[in-house]
């Protein structure tokens, strides 16, 4: 059994903490301090601090972990290894050579692939087959440090952003205690990353979410999935904005015909029972799921009840 201090701050880190607290002595946890959220802008605590409350466990939230304060309040808790899981705050040198097994992170992509804050979501959006998780050793670059292991998973065509966050992050937690175990029994090495394959996966940006129906159906439908739950694709029907959950590119491109009003990309060509086609720049893109500003998200199906949609454009 080690003793585990843990950085942590959103939801993803939850399954890690979790299997370490089942396997290991956690001596404290890092996470970052409390920030303004919702309409009011009250304060509100991690995901991560929120657990490690009701599990009792000791905890600091410091502003950076460059002062001597954070330094001293990792050495007091002494532990082996600093397991760190989407934490948010770099970590200087001398926190980085403090524990004797070193610091250790989840990232949530097979590294060189898709380095920095979004690998999930770029993993979508770039049509990537496959992902995973790395557990790697942490240096003072960005997701730079050698691999302990890796652990490969299938990206499904009904995978959002939301739900591979799920499995990755339950993944990267089984993961960690295969590390940890290899760690301690010294039967583990780390190996550089290879210099070929590097991309990085920057923040994503409100921006990105405006759909552009010039674009090709399955793109859109790529970016409609990353974005998912946030910040959720947008268009607008006539002014108002309409954002757009759930959506899949048609099999076969559907080319105008005599009944369409319009062969311009964001028409909607034809409402269905389940969906509303729309046309994109290349193909059509059946829509399922929409939400208006203020309103609950809604079939498709009971969208069309209360607006016109045929014949309209999107964009």
């Amino acid at each position: 059994m080690l003793r585990v201090a843990f950085a942590g701050t959103p939801e993803f880190a939850l399954p890690a903490l979790a299997a370490l607290l089942a396997q290991h002595s956690v001596v404290g946890v890092l996470t970052q301090p409390d920030r303004p959220r919702g309409r009011g802008q009250k304060l509100a605590a991690s995901p991560v601090k929120l657990a490690a409350l009701a599990s009792q466990l000791p905890l600091a939230q410091p502003q950076t972990l460059s002062s001597a304060a954070a330094r001293a309040q990792l050495l007091a808790w002494r532990p082996d290894v600093l397991v760190v899981v989407a934490y948010g705050l770099l970590l200087p040198a001398e926190i980085l050579a403090l524990p004797p097994l070193r610091c250790i992170n989840i990232h949530a992509s097979l590294l060189p692939r898709w380095r920095g804050a979004a690998p999930i979501q770029r993993a979508i959006l770039a049509g990537d087959t496959e992902t995973g998780v790395t557990i790697m050793q942490m240096d003072k670059g960005l997701d730079t440090g050698p691999v302990l292991l890796q652990r490969r998973l299938a990206i499904s065509a009904s995978h959002t952003s939301g739900s591979l966050h799920e499995a990755l992050s339950t993944l990267g937690a089984s993961a960690l205690l295969t590390a940890l175990e290899g760690l301690a029994a010294g039967t583990l090495r780390a190996s550089p990353q290879p210099l070929e394959g590097v991309t990085y996966a920057p923040k994503i940006g409100k921006a990105e979410a405006r759909i552009d129906w010039s674009r090709d159906a399955l793109e859109i439908e790529r970016q409609i999935r990353a974005f998912n739950p946030w910040p959720v694709a947008e268009t607008a029907l006539e002014g108002e904005t309409l954002r757009i959950l759930e959506a899949q590119a048609e099999p076969v491109a559907i080319q105008p015909s005599k009944d369409d009003k319009s062969d311009y990309p964001g028409a909607i060509i034809a409402v269905h029972d389940d969906f509303m086609r729309v046309r994109c720049g290349r193909g059509c893109l059946r829509v399922t799921q929409v939400q208006r500003p203020g309103r609950r998200p809604v079939a498709v199906r009971d969208y069309s009840h209360s607006v016109a949609l045929t014949g309209r454009r999107l964009g």
